[in-house]
């Protein structure tokens, strides 16, 4: 039987991001086989910690585990990782992004690191996206705007001025780094350090892009479209490939990270993928019964008051709520009964309501009536037709 996924790492269910990766890394760290040679238990508690940082670090697979458990993330693509290195190599966000050779050797003494002056992705963009509960319940597709450093479209990303041409920086060799050598008295002292005169880029602009001012991007607004699938739930986000910012160098783009927040509904309050109503009818509709018109996500339909109603009774309405997100049909609606109760009556509704309440079954407002003869039901009901053409 798999463990929990937060026992695992060793994190709360409130956790963030942030926690969950960090305590990953931890782990990660401790139990590779490259530290625990042969060590099967090591290697099982690594691709362990592996498994649930995927679905924890995940907005979308932690709330179909935090929901459903493992078997909300049972189809979910874990252990396609060949070995140790290719796991870390999968999660360069958080152990550095240092590519080639053993990941774990460049944690622990490899000299290999980027070089300063490579393409640099770049930043990611966070914008919130609120939705309604009727656009929840159905899906919907949205345009959105934002703000962004685009590769600019008049230097192509160089940041040289046309007809210009981009020159090796003289200092690094196009290295972007500069090494000092002292010496020591027990040897040599080797200190490096960023390109003073490129700054790292590893190369210099005789004349710099006036539309860019060199820098080879520029801020300007897009419009992207996003289709939201049915059923997400606040928190919930949706990334856009190449939506962020433009990258540094001829860099890819970052993505544009959609968060998804639910905008409080004047009727409904959503529970899970249902919905609750509440439904004031007037007293002789829930005594007689009646047949209501409702709203619901959807428009609106006919809903059934049974005679002798309650107020507080929760009625059901059949897939009238939201969409679920990852299976097939819907949640419903659920109707809570309450009885509107008149705050002026006139001096006919209340010689009405006087004669009411010295009849049987209207002594004590905590018992329920009796069966009624066929005779009093007609008195009654004759009764009730008066009520109700007053009170409607």
């Amino acid at each position: 039987m798999k463990r929990d996924y937060y026992e695992i790492l060793g994190v709360t269910k409130t956790a963030s991001v942030e926690e969950v990766k960090k305590e990953y890394r931890k782990l990660a760290l401790q139990f590779h086989p490259d530290r625990n040679p042969d060590d099967k238990a090591s290697e099982e508690k690594f691709k362990e910690a592996t498994e649930a940082y995927e679905v924890l670090s995940d907005g979308d697979k932690r709330a179909r585990y935090d929901r459903f458990g493992h078997q909300g993330v049972k189809n979910s693509d874990f252990g396609h990782y060949q070995n140790a290195n290719d796991i870390f190599s999968h999660f360069a966000d958080i152990f550095g992004g240092m590519g080639g050779g053993s990941i774990f050797d460049q944690f622990f003494g490899g000299q290999q690191q980027r070089s300063p002056n490579a393409p640099e992705r770049g930043a990611d963009i966070q914008m919130r996206l609120q939705l309604t509960l009727e656009e929840i319940a159905t899906g919907v597709e949205k345009t959105v705007r934002i703000k962004h450093l685009k590769t600019c479209s008049v230097c192509t990303g160089s940041g040289a001025k046309a007809g210009t041409s981009v020159d090796t920086c003289p200092t690094c060799q196009g290295s972007g780094q500069v090494r000092q050598v002292r010496s020591m008295g027990f040897g040599q002292f080797v200190n490096v350090m960023t390109c003073p005169t490129c700054q790292g880029a590893g190369r210099t602009i005789r004349e710099r892009c006036t539309n860019c001012s060199g820098e080879g991007r520029v801020m300007e607004e897009s419009t992207l479209k996003v289709k939201i699938p049915a059923g997400v739930s606040e928190g919930n986000y949706l990334t856009l490939g190449a939506g962020g910012h433009a990258g540094k160098r001829g860099g890819p783009s970052g993505d544009a990270i959609v968060i998804i927040q639910e905008a409080e509904h004047d009727l409904f309050v959503r529970d899970g993928d249902d919905v609750v109503l509440d439904l004031e009818v007037t007293f002789p509709q829930a005594a007689l019964g009646a047949e209501v018109d409702v709203p619901t996500l959807y428009g609106h339909s006919l809903l059934r008051i049974a005679a002798g109603t309650q107020s507080g009774t929760l009625l059901r309405m059949r897939d009238k709520g939201i969409q679920h997100l990852n299976n097939s049909g819907k949640g419903d609606q659920l109707v809570r009964v309450q009885i509107a109760t008149p705050k002026k009556l006139t001096k006919d509704e209340k010689a009405l309501l006087e004669q009411l309440s010295k009849t049987e079954h209207f002594r004590s407002s905590n018992t329920a009536p009796e069966t009624l003869t066929t005779e009093k039901a007609e008195v009654r009901t004759s009764f009730f037709t008066n009520l109700r053409g007053i009170f409607s």
